[in-house]
């Protein structure tokens, strides 16, 4: 049986036992890319690790709820998790474009709010716009199913160059659509505002009435769910955050205010797997 890392403040370790103490009342949350899944150049290759499957079914019986919180379509987020269909999940929720889409498995049905009608006018707008700002070679557009579209730096020559030459532009084009930009580790990421982890997590807390919470997240996009787990915990609510450091790229913003570093996927699914060892999986 693997030991259950020990959280480095005293609010994780508090949040920690009363997962233990309490698992029918907790929520384990948990970002897709970099988190379950291994970042990867092409975002469409992306995969969920082999282990994390396994791991969320043997942890998923003994908690109140499962719940995967990302920017991807749910539907995209399910097919590349691989998630639909497994017999221990019956219950888990993902809750894509944060939280403007949402996937249950026991109806495998999507509920959405539809397309918004500045990321259209966005989405139309950016071939145009990228000549104009510098054309980078391997910089490419990912449409994120109309709710959110997405500017990659990752496959350009220089992916940091790229990204900091385009942040200022595309936060101007940003705004005359009334949208507001989300940066990641390569890349600048155009949305409604409102739209976040943190306003998506702490609406789904509520509606389970959770007891405690567990969220795993692993770039700048996962900070609002981290705050909106710092403020329930001011409101009694216990919260683990754990951050997926994989490499050298997870920010210091998110591992700074993080209860507990894993590496990457591969330790994500390790602290599962501690867990559901923990509650007698």
């Amino acid at each position: 049986m693997a030991e259950i890392p020990t959280p480095g403040t005293g609010e994780g370790q508090e949040a920690l036992a009363a997962l233990l103490a309490q698992p029918h009342r907790a929520v384990v949350a948990l970002d897709f890319d970099g988190t379950l899944a291994p970042i990867v150049p092409d975002p469409e290759q992306a995969r969920a690790h082999p282990g994390a499957v396994p791991a969320l079914a043997r942890l998923a019986p003994h908690v109140a709820a499962v719940a995967v919180v990302t920017g991807r379509p749910a539907g995209v987020a399910v097919r590349y998790g691989g998630f639909a269909g497994v017999p221990a999940l019956e219950h888990l929720v993902v809750l894509g474009h944060y939280g403007a889409e949402r996937w249950d498995a026991h109806s495998s049905a999507v509920h959405s709010a539809g397309a918004h009608p500045g990321v259209t006018a966005v989405r139309a707008e950016l071939p145009g716009f990228l000549d104009r700002n510098g054309a980078w070679p391997g910089t490419w557009i990912e449409d994120k199913g109309g709710r959110a579209v997405a500017v990659h730096t990752r496959r350009a020559q220089d992916p940091d160059a790229a990204f900091e030459a385009l942040r200022a532009p595309l936060t101007e084009l940003a705004a005359t659509h009334d949208l507001v930009v989300e940066p990641g580790r390569y890349v600048l990421e155009l949305r409604p505002p409102g739209m976040d982890k943190g306003v998506a997590l702490a609406a789904y807390l509520r509606e389970v009435d959770a007891g405690s919470v567990l969220y795993g997240g692993d770039d700048l996009g996962d900070l609002a769910a981290y705050a909106a787990v710092r403020e329930l915990r001011k409101q009694g609510l216990p919260g683990l955050l754990v951050a997926a450091a994989g490499g050298t790229e997870a920010p210091e913003e998110l591992t700074g205010q993080a209860d507990l570093v894993v590496p990457g996927p591969e330790g994500v699914v390790a602290l599962l797997d501690s867990l559901a060892d923990a509650l007698g999986a």
